[in-house]
């Protein structure tokens, strides 16, 4: 399945996908940078962050505001003319995020202030509080704006948009997105 096919992936190509990669949505000068736990089967199958049809991130960016209509993941560089971005706590692509340990984890976060301290966006946020915990060793971690910063980069920490994500609906993600955007706007 190539990198632009809009048809599913087969059983074949999700399973050819674990421990692949898929590469960041980034550049300078943005004013956010949305960090998911690691790519899912479908994201290394297709080669677009948040692909699985159920994962509520591009529906909760556009209900949110951040985005003028839900993109679809293949049209996830238009990002970047908005000043939003995608990169992952660990790269590699596995069918859930327990699969990744905490050593994973903690190696990706420090490799996660490096791209920020790179790239500098206005905001981090991170998408799962347990991920954000683990990689940054911060336990006692809620949901919204973190005290610490990278660099000057405020970090906020976003719920999992995964479908698998029971404890928020669609509307309580846009909602959080929505906190955000409206920090970033006003801040």
């Amino acid at each position: 399945m190539g990198a632009g096919s809009s048809s599913r992936p087969t059983a074949e190509d999700l399973a050819a996908a674990q421990d692949k990669t898929v590469p960041d949505v980034i550049g300078p000068g943005l004013r956010v940078l949305f960090c998911g736990i690691n790519p899912g089967l479908w994201s290394g199958a297709t080669g677009y962050h948040f692909a699985r049809p159920g994962n509520r991130f591009w529906p909760a960016l556009h209900r949110s505001g951040f985005t003028p209509r839900v993109l679809r993941p293949d049209e996830q560089r238009e990002m970047l003319a908005l000043g939003l971005g995608i990169t992952n706590v660990a790269a590699r692509t596995t069918a859930k995020a327990e699969q990744l340990s905490a050593e994973e984890l903690r190696v990706g976060g420090r490799a996660l202030v490096e791209r920020v301290e790179k790239y500098r966006p206005r905001v981090l946020a991170v998408l799962g509080i347990g991920a954000y915990r683990t990689a940054f060793g911060r336990p006692r971690t809620t949901v919204g704006p973190q005290s610490e910063r990278i660099g000057d980069t405020a970090i906020w920490v976003l719920p999992n948009p995964s479908g698998l994500n029971a404890h928020y609906t669609l509307d309580a993600l846009a909602s959080e997105f929505r906190a955000l955007r409206e920090a970033v706007e006003n801040g």
